[in-house]
């Protein structure tokens, strides 16, 4: 998996819609290995692009463990990695990593997971908000670019659930991915933990590979019923983005050029509409998942693309989603 496609991302080059608009990138992710590298330096580029990105949120993705000592606290050395790369950022007078998202095993006995917890805080120099354990797990065969991994109903496991509350009883939120296919379990983690601020990342990934292409229709037509159901949940708040991820399916990805961001409205904004339709711009927020939708476009197409999109709103929502709701569920000062 390597994100060195500068050359075709930026074949697509288009002037910046509303550069004056404030964006708080709630999603994106760091990896320091070669053969998966996106550092502080791409990600820089791509937030200085034009669009004004004033702050963002990193989003845990399994970078820079510790390798050696209890395996339960290894992840803890993602959030030192991430904490040195803001400091880095925040140096440099521009766009900065305002907060973080670690990981933890949720399953843990809670002695071990306050462990986990009390570990990100100490190495987070005050950035660390909560955790994603992702529950994604598919069983259809598909071949995606970037499998899940969980057991099978992890979100019904009860020590998992015990997990999750936990982290609304010390003030942390939970975040996750999975797919289409898991969004009934979902909701009933959402119910099971009321008191746990929840987000809900990527639209619950609609599968468009493997045995679910040219199913798509069939699927937003399930999908609506269950985010809407999702919706009545007031605790679970929803990141609108990484609908480009090459498992969603539009092919992207394997095009001689990349798409323009009247195209990306065109595929995509039926599933944005509905998702603001049913939780509200106060609890929605624009993300970007960079660089993994990196593999279909680039910086400034996105975040044009998710301007078109809100065109229709009120000033009040355009705000929310674009940088006010991010800052309100992750505790981010203005």
């Amino acid at each position: 998996m390597v994100f060195n496609n500068t050359d075709w991302v930026w074949q697509v080059r288009e002037d910046i819609l509303e550069p004056e608009r404030e964006i708080v990138d709630p999603h994106h992710h760091l990896w320091p290995s070669e053969d998966m590298g996106y550092q502080v330096p791409d990600l820089l580029a791509d937030l200085t692009s034009g669009h004004n990105v004033v702050q963002t949120v990193f989003m845990e993705c399994g970078a820079a463990y510790r390798k050696d000592g209890p395996d339960h606290l290894k992840p803890i050395g993602e959030t030192v990695f991430v904490t040195d790369s803001a400091a880095q950022m925040k140096a440099k007078g521009g766009p900065y990593i305002a907060a973080l998202v670690a990981h933890a095993d949720l399953r843990l006995p809670l002695a071990q997971l306050d462990e986990v917890l009390d570990g990100h805080v100490d190495a987070s120099n005050g950035l660390f908000r909560g955790i994603r354990h992702a529950g994604s797990r598919d069983a259809s065969g598909a071949t995606l670019r970037i499998p899940g991994h969980a057991p099978p109903r992890l979100y019904a496991e009860p020590d998992f659930r015990r997990g999750v509350q936990h982290l609304g009883e010390r003030g942390f939120t939970y975040d996750t991915w999975h797919y289409h296919h898991q969004n009934q379990d979902y909701l009933d983690l959402a119910k099971a933990c009321p008191d746990t601020t929840m987000i809900l990342d990527h639209f619950g990934t609609p599968i468009g590979v493997g045995p679910y292409e040219g199913k798509r229709d069939e699927i937003f037509e399930a999908w609506k019923d269950e985010m809407a159901a999702i919706a009545e949940c007031p605790n679970v708040h929803a990141k609108i983005g990484g609908l480009a991820m090459p498992d969603n399916g539009f092919g992207w990805d394997t095009r001689e050029t990349p798409p323009t961001s009247d195209e990306v409205v065109e595929q995509h904004e039926r599933w944005y509409d509905h998702m603001i339709k049913c939780f509200g711009p106060e609890r929605c927020m624009f993300e970007s998942n960079f660089p993994v939708d990196r593999w279909s476009l680039n910086y400034v197409v996105y975040w044009n693309a998710m301007k078109k999109i809100a065109a229709k709103y009120p000033e009040e929502a355009k705000a929310a989603m674009f940088a006010g709701t991010a800052r309100k569920v992750y505790s981010v000062e203005a």
